[in-house]
């Protein structure tokens, strides 16, 4: 059977990792600088300059980790569940320090670096081996749309999760919580744990390819030639710095701008639902119009809904609302389509997890660049926990949107025959 034709459950089966990892990653870039700082007693510049220095080193590690996974011999499986076992330590970490505030900021640096050091090994092996599932290329646009349509979706599930759970925990009496918080970490585990399973014994298998490439320049050498690589990543790159920003800012802009704390939890289920609700749609339109061109209508409807939100002041809750209706549905265009455009790119003999190791160094470095917001806003007087001026609404809506202007100017720029995708 090809692989462009498995089963839709084992195709499910691939995708269902994405949930645990979706559950991970939204704590550590949403919810954790609020949770240190708010309610932890972290100082808020504290917060933002260890989240830099540690998703900098994140960062630094990630074409290493791609390279060492590409020279694999004995299969994915150790390598995934080694990286399964330290992601589920250093989540119950992060929720639940023992320190006290004195040695807070090192706990979080710690338990930060070992998160992201796990995350990035399940992640860049999971997205290396979505990049083999189709071995047809007459199908392999398919193959490849469908298991980033599982993938994501199962992800977008994730996220919800770990938008209403916690938020609901953070609201029940203090005396609580810690015990909240240590079920909370244990479900996550048993899910990363029933996710694992099902990728190992029952995802289509992982194709690994034999490396030819044996030296470092060899490989720089292979992605410089590669055009279609190099034309989209100052674009990927600038438009993850559109939606770190507001990731990073989100529960700050919502509790002391808004005024809102208790809707915490349903603005970001509903920004993520409707997420849910636009990827397929984007897949859709994906398959008629090429990644690409969907990719650049994403943007434009990112833009036009987000913007409005820097004008927003406390108490506009239906506005707001209103916004993340429209940016989440826009969101699910960030989320399918670029994993789709550079496996396209990727030559069929090449290893793709060194492509993706790049890729996920500038989706982090932009993250680790989104962590200086919090000492920026430390700068103009902002304090958690007191009601936002207007500082916090620009940085938080209007810088993030002219971010994204400038990735779509440069992805306009790029010709689908230059590039090497569909339009």
């Amino acid at each position: 059977m090809s692989r462009a034709t498995h089963p839709r459950w084992r195709m499910m089966a691939y995708g269902l990792l994405g949930l645990p990892l979706a559950m991970a990653a939204l704590p550590v870039y949403v919810q954790i600088p609020a949770y240190y700082s708010s309610n932890l007693g972290l100082a808020l510049a504290s917060t933002g300059w260890v989240l830099f220095l540690a998703r900098l080193v994140d960062t630094l590690q990630d074409p290493w980790l791609g390279r060492y996974i590409d020279c694999l011999h004995g299969g994915l499986n150790p390598w995934l569940i080694a990286g399964a076992v330290l992601l589920g330590l250093a989540f119950l970490g992060l929720w639940l320090p023992p320190v006290s505030t004195v040695y807070l900021g090192a706990w979080l640096a710690v338990m930060l670096v070992v998160a992201y050091t796990a995350h990035s090994m399940l992640s860049i092996a999971y997205l290396s081996w979505g990049a083999r599932l189709s071995a047809d290329e007459s199908n392999s646009n398919v193959a490849l749309l469908g298991a980033a349509a599982w993938r994501e979706g199962a992800g977008l599930l994730g996220v919800i999760l770990a938008s209403v759970i916690p938020s609901w925990i953070l609201t029940q009496p203090v005396a609580t919580i810690p015990s909240h918080l240590g079920h909370y970490c244990l479900s996550f585990a048993a899910i990363l744990a029933l996710a694992l399973f099902a990728l190992i014994y029952y995802a289509p298998r992982w194709q690994r390819k034999v490396n030819r490439h044996s030296s470092w320049q060899q490989l720089w050498h292979t992605m410089q030639a590669n055009q279609g690589f190099k034309s989209l990543l100052l674009p990927y790159f600038i438009n993850a710095i559109s939606v770190a920003i507001p990731s990073t800012l989100a529960l700050f802009f919502i509790n002391d701008r808004l005024q809102a704390t208790s809707y915490a939890g349903a603005f970001l289920a509903t920004y993520f639902v409707a997420a849910a609700v636009g990827l397929p749609l984007w897949v859709m339109l994906a398959k008629k119009v090429g990644a690409l061109c969907a990719w650049r209508w994403g943007m434009l409807l990112a833009i036009l809904a987000f913007c409005s939100a820097a004008l927003l002041g406390v108490g506009d809750y239906s506005a707001y609302l209103v916004v993340c209706i429209a940016a989440g549905l826009a969101l699910g265009a960030d989320l399918a389509l670029p994993p789709v455009l550079l496996a396209q790119m990727i030559q069929h003999e090449d290893s793709p997890s060194i492509y993706f190791g790049i890729w996920t160094l500038l989706g982090k470095l932009a993250l680790a660049l989104s962590g200086l917001a919090l000492p920026l806003l430390a700068l103009l007087d902002y304090q958690p926990g007191q009601v936002a001026g207007p500082a916090l609404a620009w940085i938080y809506a209007g810088l993030p949107c002219g971010f994204k202007l400038l990735a779509l100017y440069l992805l306009y720029r790029i010709r689908p025959h230059t590039a090497g995708v569909n339009a």
